[in-house]
């Protein structure tokens, strides 16, 4: 699991340590295009990744995809958890859907790379969907890198292990 803020390089150290295990890594893409400002931004990371790299594009159901024997890059599970919870705004049942979603996609024999945000380091936001969904976001990294085997803190682009 890669943890950090947000342009603290976490994407690009999660390409660089799949291609380190892979000569050819799956890049699972969770992002939901809501604008042209972010298609912009997912068509630059596109660019960033060569032809080596297998590229899926999936909202929701990763266990759709049988990875077994892959080195798999999710990016990212912020904007994965926010296709969940945009559809019912319940944390708990957000939480249980995809706690499971996790553990049937993990379930396959692959090296999994989970991207994600550290977005409870700031304040305390006024809004309370906001705070809602900043609980959610932690505890799903919490399980997430329980599960893990490493977890790496990216801060301004140098990785820090943590586990």
């Amino acid at each position: 699991m890669i943890t950090g803020g947000q342009r603290s390089g976490k994407s690009r150290h999660a390409e660089e340590l799949a291609l380190r295990l892979s000569p050819h890594p799956v890049y699972l893409a969770t992002a939901h295009l809501w604008d042209d400002e972010f298609r912009e931004r997912v068509r630059k990371h596109q660019q960033r990744r060569g032809p080596q790299w297998t590229n899926i594009e999936e909202e929701m159901y990763l266990s759709r995809h049988d990875l077994t024997g892959h080195v798999v890059v999710i990016d990212c599970v912020t904007l994965w958890l926010t296709n969940f919870f945009y559809k019912t705004s319940d944390v708990d049942q957000t939480l249980k859907t995809v706690k499971e979603e996790i553990d049937r996609f993990t379930d396959h024999d692959a090296t999994f790379i989970f991207v994600t945000n550290e977005i409870g380091s700031g304040g305390v936001s006024e809004n309370a969907i906001q705070r809602k969904f900043t609980d959610l976001e932690g505890w799903i990294n919490q399980y997430i890198a329980q599960k893990a085997n490493e977890v790496i803190l990216m801060i301004s682009g140098i990785p820090i292990k943590i586990k």
